[in-house]
């Protein structure tokens, strides 16, 4: 119900500042801030993208854990699907999301709802020896009588 109301709610709010924007500055003005506004938002998009995705790759290779930039990295990618939407709305809000401390807040209320029972990086410990020399394998063998006698010479790969 609440996406139905958003999907009903901002395209009014949008109509209502763009006649409101458009009627106070003119067609050509409007027109020009929403093509700027997609413009700088994607080169920001772009910027901070690369910054989470570096932020992404570091807690990588640190084995820690990667919420955090990955829930970053979501919320820039839906900035940037907002800034290039045409609206004054919509472009306040993607500018909003590119803000570190407002990502940072959002992320806090999102982790606050969201439980998750384990994370782990990293080899696991499994059961099994401690030590590696104490390991046990299964063969099979034969035994051989000792008062058997060859038939045949060395082969030369064998000792005898």
């Amino acid at each position: 119900m609440r996406l139905l109301f958003a999907f009903i709610a901002v395209p009014l709010i949008e109509i209502a500042l763009f006649i409101q924007v458009g009627g106070l500055i003119g067609l050509w003005p409007t027109l020009l801030i929403v093509l700027v506004t997609a413009i700088l938002g994607s080169w920001l998009v772009r910027a901070q993208g690369a910054v989470e995705l570096g932020r992404l790759r570091q807690s990588f290779s640190t084995l820690q854990d990667p919420a955090e930039p990955l829930a970053n990295g979501a919320m820039i990618l839906f900035a940037g699907a907002l800034l290039l939407t045409p609206g004054f709305f919509t472009d306040a809000c993607g500018f909003a999301l590119l803000i570190p401390a407002v990502r940072r807040r959002a992320f806090l209320a999102i982790k606050s709802r969201v439980r998750f029972t384990q994370f782990e990086m990293g080899p696991q410990q499994r059961p099994g020896p401690s030590h590696p020399d104490d390991r046990v394998i299964d063969g099979e063998f034969e035994t051989l009588d000792p008062d058997k006698r060859t038939t045949h010479g060395p082969s030369g790969w064998t000792r005898h």
